[in-house]
């Protein structure tokens, strides 16, 4: 039976952890079977969520991913509708990036009753949107602006304000389809500052950003656009090497 702290463990005690992002609302759910097997071998989460996603598709999404792999699930929610017990974690975030209370504290609130009972591992995080270079559907939904990426003592402080504040993981974001990444520069500064583990993604990819970030000081790296727009992108790692893939509506 799993413990009730065994994902944040899995942060705690690793330092290359590798998570495939999948948005219910661009993946084709009749496709599931064939993006599972196209997932990088080095994969060891499945985050699943969007910035707006229509109500149930996150959970008809999760249901389905739990019948082909049993790589462990964390919903990555962008409104509290996005919760579901069907997956094995969940992100509790709180965009300290900006300040809109509804993303700091109300969607956290209007997610209580969904939670009250849940089996979800639910691990709080503090979530740093950073400037990838383009505006991005977080940017856009939540009505904030990301962090300049050369201001880095203030996302190190807002960092450190998370931790301070019980936040156990960090999550630098630098939006789904940026043109820039969460830079290594940021990355190794907020790692030398905070004691928790830091999740980086937005804009990775290649193999060669995904190592870069590592060696920066990210625990987790998030790969989302790139593995809709080509599943196969790490083709030389992943169970398949299937040149052709369609998996998105």
């Amino acid at each position: 039976m799993r413990k009730k702290n065994d994902f944040l463990q899995a942060f705690q005690d690793s330092s290359q952890l590798l998570a495939m992002l999948m948005d219910p609302d661009k993946v084709d759910l009749s496709k599931v079977e064939n993006l599972v097997q196209h997932l990088p071998k080095a994969t060891t989460h499945l985050f699943v969520g969007g910035s707006e996603v229509e109500e149930k598709l996150t959970e008809e999404l999760v249901v389905l991913l739990k019948k082909q792999t049993e790589l462990p699930i964390i919903i990555f929610p962008g409104d509290y509708t996005q919760i579901t017990n069907e997956a094995d974690a969940l992100l509790f975030l709180s965009l300290l990036s900006g300040r809109n209370p509804e993303f700091l504290i109300e969607q956290q609130v209007k997610s209580v009753e969904k939670l009250k009972n849940t089996s979800l591992e639910i691990i709080p995080t503090a979530y740093l949107l950073i400037d990838g270079g383009k505006e991005t559907s977080v940017q856009r939904v939540s009505q904030t602006l990301p962090m300049a990426q050369e201001n880095i003592q203030a996302i190190v402080n807002t960092a450190l304000a998370g931790e301070y504040s019980g936040k156990q993981l960090i999550y630098l974001e630098a939006g789904s389809g940026a043109s820039t990444k969460v830079s290594t520069a940021v990355i190794s500064a907020v790692k030398k500052e905070v004691s928790i583990p830091i999740i980086v993604g937005g804009g990775i990819r290649s193999e060669k950003e995904i190592k870069q970030a590592y060696q920066a000081g990210a625990t987790m790296v998030v790969v989302g656009t790139a593995f809709e727009d080509n599943p196969a992108f790490l083709v030389s790692n992943s169970a398949s090497t299937s040149k052709t893939v369609e998996v998105s509506k």
